[in-house]
């Protein structure tokens, strides 16, 4: 396989990426001056998400930092050793120092991918959201926690955050039918740029995505947009169906595995969507699989997970700093008293071009010079999580 498009296309591509991102920060000089009180008191924030995923800490961590940047927390080091969503919001609660904010030390609701405790779960948190003075804002974090919170049964100031295609889910909705007190975060064409980039560069006539045949997990995976692609561009989606929201991480592990193993023999391409089964202990096991039958493979996640080895992906900002400022300035908005679902939710998602040039000479790829010159980042090795 060679790579074989000119440096006039690929310019052009990028000069669009760029045009399309200069509308979408937000100012901070709009959002006013110093921090405020509710009435007097602090304002309550509480968070809920379906289950663990590494991304929810990231989008937690940055959203925090943008928060002590603009003087809502006193600015701190948040320690390193800080890994999940829940191990941040203890942190918040016991050790950051807060005069205008209260991250409630029992406002912190898991489902922890369990699906029958959702249902209890979600009307525990909807009876307290409707308890006047109890939450004054509510991070909803992931596809789940999207579906359960992003409803008009109650009227709380809500975020949702980390949700891969929230249009599929029915969270974005036309004006006029829009709950006022919902804020989405979307990048509309972020996934149909990552495989309109990748067939481009690769020109697979067999295209292998590995994902969850549930309402959630076609979500997660852009399905429906990829089957769309193929069609308009005419390659075939071989799919293999995975558990990926499921209390056994085990069991989420070996069905991407299974998968990984099946698909390798049928297509000429891989895209790895985001899933429970994609993770740190599973990347290097799929990356040997993918290289060892010289698969080309697009990660939808991103950077993170083509320096253990996948060979590119489109990725957002090390750190998730430009999310972290836009969505500390949307809670900051909020809470001086916009509506949410009346902002800009487009989110800040580069295009940053990254290659894994060891993988590329594992799989026998040539890239030339004019890719590796227009890329943004270039591992040289695959490194292990």
């Amino acid at each position: 396989m060679i790579v074989k498009r000119g440096k006039k296309r690929l310019c052009a591509w990028l000069a669009g990426m760029l045009l399309l991102l200069s509308g979408v920060a937000l100012h901070g000089a709009e959002l006013g001056d110093a921090p405020m009180l509710n009435q007097g008191q602090k304002w309550r924030v509480a968070y809920y998400q379906g289950g663990e995923y590494y991304d929810y800490y990231q989008y937690l961590k940055a959203t925090a930092e943008g928060l002590m940047a603009r003087g809502w927390i006193a600015p701190q080091t948040i320690p390193n050793e800080l890994t999940t969503a829940w191990d941040l919001w203890h942190w918040l609660t016991e050790t950051a120092h807060s005069d205008y904010l209260e991250f409630l030390s029992d406002g912190f609701y898991s489902a922890g991918w369990d699906r029958g405790y959702r249902v209890e779960l979600h009307e525990r948190v909807i009876t307290r959201l409707n308890q006047h003075g109890e939450v004054d804002l509510l991070l909803a974090m992931g596809s789940w926690a999207g579906v359960d919170m992003a409803v008009d049964r109650h009227s709380v100031p809500t975020m949702v955050v980390s949700v891969n295609d929230p249009r599929s889910l029915g969270l974005i909705r036309d004006q006029g039918e829009a709950y006022e007190h919902i804020y989405v975060t979307e990048d509309p064409q972020r996934y149909e740029r990552q495989v309109s980039l990748f067939h481009d560069l690769i020109r697979f006539k067999a295209l292998g995505v590995a994902y969850e045949d549930s309402f959630e997990g076609r979500s997660y995976a852009s399905i429906e947009m990829i089957e769309r692609l193929a069609q308009e561009r005419g390659f075939k989606v071989i799919s293999c169906f995975t558990q990926s929201d499921v209390t056994d991480q085990e069991q989420a592990n070996d069905s991407v595995i299974g998968c990984f193993s099946d698909l390798a023999e049928r297509v000429d391409a891989l895209y790895v969507t985001t899933q429970g089964g994609v993770n740190d202990e599973t990347i290097p096991v799929l990356v040997e699989i993918a290289n060892q039958h010289r698969i080309p493979t697009f990660s939808q996640y991103g950077q993170r997970e083509v320096k253990q080895g996948y060979l590119m992906s489109l990725s957002q900002s090390e750190g998730f700093i430009d999310e972290g400022k836009i969505l500390s300035d949307v809670a900051i908005r909020i809470l001086k008293g916009a509506e949410p679902a009346s902002l800009e939710n487009h989110s800040a998602e580069a295009n940053r071009i990254t290659l894994n040039l060891k993988t590329a000479e594992q799989i026998g790829l040539y890239l030339n010079a004019e890719l590796l010159a227009a890329a943004d980042q270039l591992y040289w090795q695959i490194e292990q999580p």
